[in-house]
């Protein structure tokens, strides 16, 4: 099984993300984000399932809620940052 983590500058973007994306039957989970993922502040993440990704980005840029940055986690349980 593969996961997506999208990253969130603060716990009440990535609370308001969870609520948008949940109200609209996406799964997603609240993390916190690992030190690694996030050099600056406080780090908040969703983690979604793979096939969910696509309408789960385009869900937070129409509500306007701000997101950092995307991971996908490899075959190999790696995570890679994606690019735009």
């Amino acid at each position: 099984m593969h996961f997506y983590y999208i990253t969130f500058r603060s716990v009440t973007y990535a609370q308001r993300g969870e609520k948008l994306l949940q109200g609209s039957g996406i799964r997603c989970t609240l993390l916190r984000t690992p030190r690694w993922m996030e050099q600056r502040g406080c780090g908040y993440c969703l983690r979604l399932w793979t096939g969910e990704v696509g309408p789960a980005l385009q869900l937070l840029q129409k509500y306007q809620v701000p997101y950092r940055k995307v991971y996908i986690q490899t075959r190999d349980g790696q995570l890679e940052e994606m690019t735009p």
